[in-house]
């Protein structure tokens, strides 16, 4: 019997899993080029150039050809916006979030100290705890705390503390730091302490030992992490939902509001672009990890 030949099996359930992933994201990329100006049906692909035309609700030329939908894309101020926001709210909690995270990881796997059992436990609090409950308790607590701080410090009108984007990059650093903290947690039980013993023989004190072996050698577990952390932050719906404020719209809640009115091409232009973003991000992602290991 090969040893190397595959089942019949393991082959049709591997496609039929593959099929059941992407065959959405397929037919979002499809709709994306759809004549037609409603996005029930598939009419084909938009194939004239020329002055925009719509007859009979379908749009049958257009400037831009095929990429008519991603030409309007690009000239919504509302979705650049929202862009915009997604894209500031994504960097600065995935940074955070990860220093955060990283050094916690640390200080949870070398050192001993009377609470430690408990900041293991409470780790597993934001993940296991329902999205929707968590955005409430923020909800709640920002709420009482600009209270309080508004009224104790007589601040009103335009210099009142109120959800923003503010309390939307904090809510999502904290719903982060226990991810990251636990993966590399993960890539810091298979570490070998005597590499930092023997740089600190060598007369590297320890900061320069964090720096430049401990860091190193535990940076595909932190890539993970801050990874992990990049795409939560750029999905998330419920916790920013509960928590945004004027002018801090991101992207899910922009899409959240389209479908309440009649949902164009657009909306899967916009869908399309997203994941070629977070393809490349996490391809280069995957880059870096493999020159670490």
């Amino acid at each position: 019997m090969n040893p190397h030949r595959r089942s019949p099996l393991v082959i049709v359930s591997t496609v039929l899993v593959y099929f059941f992933l992407y065959a959405p994201v397929v037919v979002l990329f499809l709709f994306a080029f759809n004549s037609s100006k409603t996005n029930v049906l598939f009419e084909g692909f938009i194939t004239q150039v020329g002055p925009t035309e719509i007859v009979s609700g379908n749009v049958i030329r257009s400037p831009c050809g095929a990429f008519h939908w991603f030409c309007e894309l690009a000239r919504n101020v509302e979705v650049r916006n929202a862009a915009r926001n997604t894209l500031t709210i994504a960097f600065v909690s995935t940074i955070t979030s990860t220093i955060i995270g990283t050094l916690a990881a640390i200080a949870l796997q070398r050192y001993s100290f009377r609470l430690k059992t408990f900041s293991e436990v409470s780790l597993y609090i934001p993940i296991v705890i329902p999205e929707i409950v968590m955005g409430i308790g923020i909800l709640v607590l920002f709420s009482q705390l600009f209270t309080l701080l508004n009224n104790t410090l007589s601040l009103s009108g335009d210099s009142q503390l109120t959800l923003g984007l503010g309390t939307v990059i904090v809510s999502h650093i904290a719903f982060s730091i226990p991810f990251v903290t636990l993966v590399v947690r993960a890539r810091l039980h298979g570490f070998d302490k005597a590499i930092e013993e023997a740089s600190m023989d060598l007369g590297a004190n320890e900061i320069i030992t964090f720096w430049r072996v401990t860091l190193p050698s535990i940076m595909p577990g932190v890539l993970s992490g801050a990874l992990l952390a990049f795409t939560l932050s750029l999905d998330d719906f419920v916790i920013t939902f509960f928590t945004t404020g004027p002018g801090a719209s991101t992207l899910p809640i922009y899409v959240y509001g389209l479908l309440r009115r009649i949902v164009t091409p657009q909306v899967n232009a916009l869908s399309a672009v997203w994941i070629s973003i977070v393809l490349v991000v996490v391809f280069f992602t995957q880059r870096l990890q493999s020159r670490q290991m």
